[in-house]
């Protein structure tokens, strides 16, 4: 069942101690951890569910994460090693590739993603959030797509392929503003030259 809520002012803090937590068991591995997905946009409904994105380095850190994630209880999704290609976007599977865990039993909903630095899949999620952060209008809309889509199925799957092409055409906006505000993947904007 998909099943959205209000924003909840917790959820930062809800993140922080996942990643403080994740911190300190993966060390150096972990490049960055990042807030992401709807519960990282202030003010925008979701399920309540914290999206985590952890950045490796390479292919090997990759691998150790996931090792350690496994040894700590996080329960990988399997099927799920790959994100959608995105059109336009490069086609090397290689780019699309993550690892996907779920909390351990018992913890707060959270749905980790491995990525590897540089890849297309993790300057999406990154890209993604901070356009809905600074255009309240597209939040907006894109919530009230995640309503009605969440009134016409019940299947989290079905929920999730449907709404990824509307993701897709949101990210295109980003892309250009991205370009014209000299958005430099850390949530900063440098003015253009």
């Amino acid at each position: 069942m998909v099943q959205l809520v209000a924003a909840d002012d917790r959820w930062p803090a809800d993140f922080d101690r996942i990643a403080d937590v994740l911190r300190r068991y993966l060390g150096a591995d972990a490049r960055r951890i990042d807030h992401i997905g709807s519960t990282s946009v202030p003010g925008l409904g979701s399920k309540d569910v914290i999206d985590v994105q952890v950045t490796a380095a390479d292919a090997s850190a990759s691998d150790r994460i996931v090792d350690t994630l496994d040894q700590r209880g996080w329960r990988r999704v399997r099927g799920s090693g790959r994100d959608h290609r995105v059109p336009g976007l490069p086609s090397d599977p290689v780019q699309w590739q993550k690892a996907f865990f779920d909390e351990p039993i018992g913890e707060r909903p959270t749905h980790v993603h491995v990525r590897i630095e540089g890849r297309a899949n993790q300057r999406y999620a990154l890209l993604f959030r901070d356009y809905l952060r600074e255009h309240g209008d597209a939040a907006s809309a894109y919530l009230e797509l995640k309503r009605r889509l969440a009134e016409l199925t019940s299947d989290p799957g079905v929920y999730s392929d449907t709404k990824d092409p509307v993701c897709d055409l949101i990210y295109f906006a980003a892309e250009a503003w991205a370009e014209t505000t000299g958005w430099d993947g850390d949530g900063v904007q440098i003015p253009p030259s």
